[in-house]
């Protein structure tokens, strides 16, 4: 009888330390990588356009402050209270059809937007640069007759793809 109380403890001791020793590398809040640990709040400047798409700078910045705000990693602050500022360029929008009209093969049904966006995060003590990238939205859409305001929702969509990418990789480090 006794040899089978202990036989219970231990196996029931062996289970639960297994199903600890699985939860060890696990840690609560946000976890930033090495490079921007002390990182705290970053200034979010109005991102620079390289393409021909007017005023997408400004849809692509308040993206990006949108998401921050959501992730909460980091505050967003003025570049004089800021401990990094997050620089970003707008490289290229492509379209890409993806469905024609069946009676007009050159008229689109769907399309692809696809917005690259290249960006920094820069110590405003050291000058240093802590990361840099290029992150990438998509999105498909079905055009309708306002070809002109679907398109520019399809883009308004890929920005904030490419924003949470932006984010995710800044405040995960992937």
């Amino acid at each position: 009888m006794n040899f089978s109380k202990r036989s219970h403890f231990f196996g029931l001791a062996a289970v639960l330390a297994l199903t600890f020793a699985g939860c060890t590398g696990y840690q609560l809040g946000p976890i930033k990588p090495t490079n921007l640990a002390s990182t705290r709040s970053l200034a979010v400047p109005t991102f620079k356009n390289e393409t021909l798409e007017p005023r997408i700078q400004s849809l692509a910045t308040n993206a990006v402050i949108k998401q921050l705000q959501m992730d909460g990693s980091y505050t967003v602050a003025s570049t004089k209270k800021a401990d990094a500022t997050l620089n970003a360029t707008i490289k290229t929008i492509e379209r890409r059809q993806l469905r024609s009209v069946r009676t007009d093969v050159l008229r689109s049904s769907e399309l692809e937007v696809m917005v690259t966006m290249e960006y920094s995060v820069v110590d405003n003590q050291t000058s240093a640069i802590l990361a840099s990238g290029n992150v990438v939205g998509r999105t498909n859409i079905f055009l309708d007759p306002n070809f002109q305001l679907s398109e520019r929702q399809a883009v308004q969509d890929a920005l904030e793809r490419a924003a949470v990418n932006l984010v995710t990789g800044i405040s995960e480090g992937w």
